[in-house]
């Protein structure tokens, strides 16, 4: 029997990993899955051999103190992968730890397969060499890609982003606030701080601080908290400053929250691509510590880090980073999405040209074929 190890880490790779999972097995029931995941992973009928919660940070401290964690997960799937190996191993995103066990793999003779690849497009451009060493596909999610590895020498395929079948609402926005005992007919904005606790940490406050200054601004608006599944719920309370009936913080239902909203204080990341799908209006932010913010700047190869805007290849919604991240300029680029509609449409019709990038439904699948073709061949 044919064996797939997969290796993800972050609430998005989970997701992305599970998909992944479900294609591979409806197109041959008989194929094992196991690896390093989490919730999705596992509903997909993966084994695992490791879970992925409490590896995931950002920063250099945060990065040191998970070092003793991330090393013996690494060390129990490379000993699981040499006591029974599998066909083919599929990294999906998570460089810093999945760089080091795709070069373990691939000296145990298992062909690579890198699913979601780093954002080598906007920093860190060198690991192209260390992907072609590493891999054997590369399967990426933005067409723009795709060139930079046929010229780095990488076997690449443009999949298309699986978000575009994922980011599916469940309620409508009527049905979904009701529910949430807020107002349908009041204008609403979504937080969304991070799926990472030092993330949580470091953008929450600012963001409900800006809630509390468009409050304080406009008589009728309400707030929905997108909580990441499974981070600590302490990290959403106490919330002060805001009406308690005026805001609600709801775990595991970004799409709904996304979908019923009219703008969106999104921490830069994959959220960024979710809220394009739903052509939500967006102020980005991101904070990291001032050593780490330096370094990162360092490798940076963009003007811009929304991944919206990377993709639009120009800044179609606002960015606040580091000092420019305050309650202040936050609320009042919130404020120019709700007082001028004319804005706010030129806005949803730029992210509706991003999502238009992204390719077509049905990535997952595409992805899982090609990684039945990798492991065909060997």
């Amino acid at each position: 029997m044919k064996k797939i190890l997969i290796s993800c880490g972050e609430p998005s790779g989970d997701l992305y990993a599970g998909a992944l999972a479900r294609e591979i097995r409806s197109l041959d029931s008989t194929i094992e899955i196991f690896g390093l995941g989490g919730e999705q992973l596992q509903a997909a009928s993966a084994e695992l051999v490791a879970d992925y919660h409490g590896l995931t940070v950002t920063g250099l401290s945060e990065a040191l103190a998970v070092l003793p964690r991330s090393y013996s997960t690494y060390r129990k799937i490379v000993a699981r992968a040499a006591a029974d190996p599998p066909a083919v191993f599929v990294a999906v995103d998570f460089p810093d730890f999945n760089f080091r066990l795709a070069a373990a793999i691939r000296a145990l003779g298992i062909p690579v397969v890198y699913y979601i690849g780093p954002q080598v497009w906007a920093w860190r451009r060198r690991r192209l060499q260390v992907l072609k060493r590493l891999v054997d596909q590369a399967l990426v999610i933005f067409p723009f890609e795709a060139e930079l590895y046929r010229d780095a020498g990488i076997p690449v395929e443009f999949v298309g982003h699986p978000l575009l079948e994922l980011a599916i609402p469940t309620q409508t926005r009527h049905t979904f606030l009701e529910a949430h005992g807020l107002n349908p007919n009041v204008r609403t904005i979504a937080l969304l701080p991070g799926s990472r606790p030092n993330e949580v940490k470091s953008i929450f406050p600012g963001l409900i601080d800006a809630a509390r200054l468009i409050a304080s601004r406009l008589p009728d608006v309400q707030f929905v908290v997108a909580r990441a599944p499974h981070l600590n719920r302490d990290l959403f309370y106490p919330i002060s400053d805001v009406p308690a009936n005026s805001l609600v913080v709801v775990e595991g239902m970004t799409d709904d929250v996304l979908a019923a909203s009219d703008v969106v204080l999104t921490a830069s990341g994959t959220a960024t691509v979710q809220a394009a799908i739903h052509q939500c209006p967006m102020v980005i932010v991101y904070r990291l510590s001032p050593v780490t913010y330096q370094i990162v700047k360092t490798f940076t190869h963009v003007e811009n880090v929304g991944m919206v805007n990377l993709i639009a290849r120009e800044r179609i919604v606002p960015e606040l980073i580091q000092r420019a991240f305050t309650p202040d300029a936050v609320a009042d680029e919130a404020m120019k999405f709700l007082q001028d509609s004319a804005y706010a449409q030129q806005t949803r019709t730029a992210l509706g040209h991003v999502r238009s990038k992204l390719g077509q439904v049905g990535a997952s699948r595409r992805a899982a074929e090609a990684v039945l073709s990798v492991m065909d061949s060997t």
